[in-house]
């Protein structure tokens, strides 16, 4: 089975790279972007079939390892 896990940062939580790749965007000519925000896609292939193990696992993965969950939130998705 395959997935998707995508971990951004919380509302409220400055994001300095996002700022840079807004003024980068800015200094290229490319207009009508008002704001950019980064974060993280982990593109993964699991060794089950069932679906709600397949979730538990890439939960406890984000919340051990992949994200920071005191300023980032994640999303698990099973493609």
């Amino acid at each position: 089975m395959k997935a998707r896990v995508v971990v951004t940062l919380k509302d409220g939580i400055l994001d300095p790279q996002g700022k840079a790749i807004e003024g980068a965007l800015k200094s290229l000519g490319i207009d009508g972007i008002d704001s950019v925000r980064q974060g993280k896609i982990f593109e993964m292939e699991l060794a089950t079939g069932d679906r709600t193990h397949a979730e538990g696992l890439l939960r406890g993965a984000c919340e051990k390892l992949l994200a920071n969950q005191v300023i980032e939130n994640f999303q698990v998705e099973l493609l």
